[in-house]
């Protein structure tokens, strides 16, 4: 189900839980919501769907700063790379800071913050399987961005 968009930066600020298997719909729901917005978005959230649970989707290590270019100038008819969607994400290991500026679906504008060339993320799968993994170059920008969404954080 394809869901609105959360954009009250009060709501957004509220810390989220973890999630269970009994919150497979709502990592459906971000799937198939983050794909609606494809023009303009390349991860998401739950909180940003109105559910404060630790669950995320990102564009998937396909994507790259041609797509978020792409999405920028608003293009229509864009598809997102196969998403990666991850219950209870916790970045273990972080490396090479940058500064760099990104736009949220959430909120308008662009803002500055800084974020990590590298990181290793603890997460469950589909399947509720644990996983660890290693991320790199704009994969991980989107997956540090989302993370930031479950701990109420907005750039």
């Amino acid at each position: 189900m394809i869901c609105p968009i959360v954009t009250s930066p009060v709501l957004l600020q509220i810390p989220s839980t973890n999630a269970t298997q009994a919150d497979r719909s709502v990592g459906e729901n971000l799937k198939e919501t983050l794909q609606a917005h494809a023009h303009e978005c390349v991860g998401m959230a739950a909180n940003m769907i109105g559910v404060h649970k630790r669950i995320i989707v990102v564009a998937g290590q396909n994507a790259t700063k041609k797509t978020n270019e792409k999405i920028l100038s608003k293009q229509k008819g864009h598809t997102l790379p196969e998403p990666i969607l991850m219950y209870n994400p916790e970045i273990t290991k972080f490396s090479k800071p940058y500064e760099t500026k990104e736009g949220c679906l959430s909120l308008s504008g662009v803002r500055s913050t800084t974020r990590y060339e590298q990181i290793t993320v603890r997460y469950l799968d589909e399947q509720f399987n644990e996983r660890t993994e290693q991320f790199s170059g704009f994969t991980a920008q989107i997956i540090q961005h989302e993370i930031d969404h479950c701990n109420g954080i907005l750039i």
